[in-house]
């Protein structure tokens, strides 16, 4: 059995969890916020202990990259290329926004035309990325103002959409849509997604590896 690591600190929540052969075999979630370092290698050392490995025993690790909490993300990215360092294994990076496509088309298939994902990234700032109903991405993940937020969302057809942005943004926003306000990562639609993406090696480079901020970082509003 493969069995991958995955981690996202990309949010207050910490999340680790280890699936095998794509399938859902444990978790851990932390909710105090913002105490990834804190947690994330306890998790780690827990989800392993529950199924009866070790960290050799991982085919590589996987990580929500983003966007999300700049302090987050690096924790999240630190930990996992050390962890790659020192038992040689392949890193997989995948992107919160296309996560979230995903678990929708793939509840979904080709129901909707397309399937968008808005996120919050700060007042009147979003991270949005866009994909038809054969899960081909029309839109990449990136950062838009809300005045441009109308003008991205034109489109034909139906619109499935996964966001935590206020109801009346969207609402404001014409067509034909369903609406998905719960923007959290679904596990076992994860694990699917980046066993997949392992099958196809779809790895990044370690020395090169980087969050996907997808925004400037701000240091005062």
């Amino acid at each position: 059995m493969k069995y991958l690591l995955h981690i996202d600190t990309s949010t207050d929540d910490g999340v680790v969890a280890i699936g095998g052969d794509g399938q859902l075999l444990s978790h851990r979630v932390n909710k105090e916020t913002r105490d990834h370092a804190g947690s994330i290698n306890v998790m780690i050392n827990d989800v392993l202990a529950e199924i009866g490995i070790s960290l050799e025993d991982l085919a590589g690790i996987v990580v929500c990259a983003g966007p999300g909490s700049y302090t987050g993300l690096r924790i999240g990215i630190a930990t996992a290329k050390g962890l790659c360092y020192v038992l040689e294994k392949p890193l997989i990076l995948d992107n919160r926004l296309t996560l979230l496509a995903y678990q929708a088309y793939r509840h979904n298939l080709k129901t909707y035309s397309q399937y968008t994902v808005i996120l919050t990234a700060r007042e009147k700032e979003y991270f949005i990325s866009i994909y038809n109903n054969d899960f081909i991405c029309i839109m990449p993940p990136q950062h838009i103002t809300e005045d441009s937020l109308a003008i991205s969302m034109e489109e034909k057809g139906s619109n499935y959409i996964i966001t935590n942005a206020s109801k009346e943004i969207i609402n404001s926003i014409a067509g034909n849509i369903k609406t998905d306000f719960l923007a959290k990562i679904d596990l076992s639609s994860w694990i699917f997604y980046a066993f997949e993406e392992y099958n196809c090696n779809k790895t990044v480079n370690l020395s090169t590896a980087e969050p996907f901020y997808l925004k400037q970082v701000y240091t005062h509003k």
